[in-house]
C-alpha cells in the first residue's frame, strides 16, 4: 500500500513537471529565436543542425548540475561572469560574422551554412550561457522526489525530457523558418536583408547576454 502511494505521488509530480516544461518549450525564448534565425540566415539544414546542437549544449549543463558543478560557477561571481562574457562575445562575435557574410547573398540567393559548424556553433552558444545553467537548477529541483533517492539521476532523467520538449519546439520553429526562407528565394535583396538581420539579433542576444545578472536566491 505504501508502496503503491509513493509511486502515485511520484506519478503526479512527474505530470506537473512535464506540463510545466511543455509550456517553458513552447513559450518562445531566446532558444527559439536563436534558432529561427539561424534558418532565416543558413536555411534549414543549418537551423536543424544548430538546434541539436543547443540540445547536446543543454545537456551539457544538466549533467553539469547534477553533478553540482553548475552551483559552483553560479556561486562563484568570478566564474558565472566568465562564463557569461565568454559566451556573450561568441553571440556577438557570430552575429557579425552572419552580417558580414549576408554581403554574398547577392551573387548566392542559396547559400547555406555547413551543417557541421552550424552544429558546433549551437552547442558552444548553449554550453557557454550560465543562463541555461540557473534555469535548470532553479527548475528541476522542484519535482525532484526526496524519497526515491538518487537525486543526481532524477535530476538528468528530468533535464533529459526538457531539453528533448525543447528540441522538438525548435524543430518546428526551423521548419516554419525554413518556409518563410524558401517563400524569399526569388527576392535576393530582401532575402540578404533578412540575413543582416538574423545576424543583428543574434549579437543583440549575446548583448542581453552580457547584461544578465548572476543569480543571488
Amino acid at each position: 500500500m505504501l508502496v503503491t502511494k509513493e509511486i502515485a505521488l511520484t506519478g503526479t509530480s512527474f505530470t506537473l513537471f512535464l506540463a510545466a516544461a511543455l509550456i517553458i518549450a513552447v513559450v518562445p525564448g531566446p532558444g527559439i529565436f536563436y534558432v529561427a534565425a539561424r534558418t532565416l540566415s543558413g536555411g534549414k539544414s543549418a537551423g536543424f543542425a544548430s538546434t541539436f546542437g543547443t540540445a547536446l549544449g543543454g545537456l551539457v549543463h544538466v549533467v553539469a548540475g547534477a553533478l553540482g558543478v553548475s552551483a559552483i560557477i553560479l556561486a562563484s561571481a568570478e566564474l558565472f561572469t566568465a562564463l557569461k562574457f565568454a559566451g556573450a562575445f561568441y553571440l556577438i562575435w557570430l552575429g557579425l560574422k552572419t552580417f558580414r557574410e549576408a554581403r554574398d547573398v547577392l551573387a548566392q540567393a542559396h547559400v547555406t551554412v555547413g551543417s557541421q559548424r552550424a552544429f558546433r556553433e549551437g552547442v558552444l552558444v548553449e554550453a557557454l550561457n550560465p543562463k541555461t545553467a540557473a534555469f535548470f537548477l532553479a527548475f528541476i529541483p522542484q519535482f525532484l522526489d526526496p524519497a526515491g533517492g538518487y537525486p543526481a539521476l532524477q535530476f538528468i532523467t528530468l533535464g533529459l525530457v526538457s531539453v528533448t520538449l525543447n528540441t522538438l519546439a525548435d524543430v518546428v520553429v526551423v521548419m516554419m523558418a525554413a518556409t518563410a526562407r524558401a517563400g524569399l528565394a526569388r527576392r535576393p535583396n530582401l532575402l540578404q536583408r533578412l540575413r543582416q538581420g538574423s545576424g543583428l539579433f543574434i549579437a543583440g542576444l549575446g548583448i542581453s547576454l552580457a547584461l544578465a545578472r548572476r543569480p543571488t536566491s
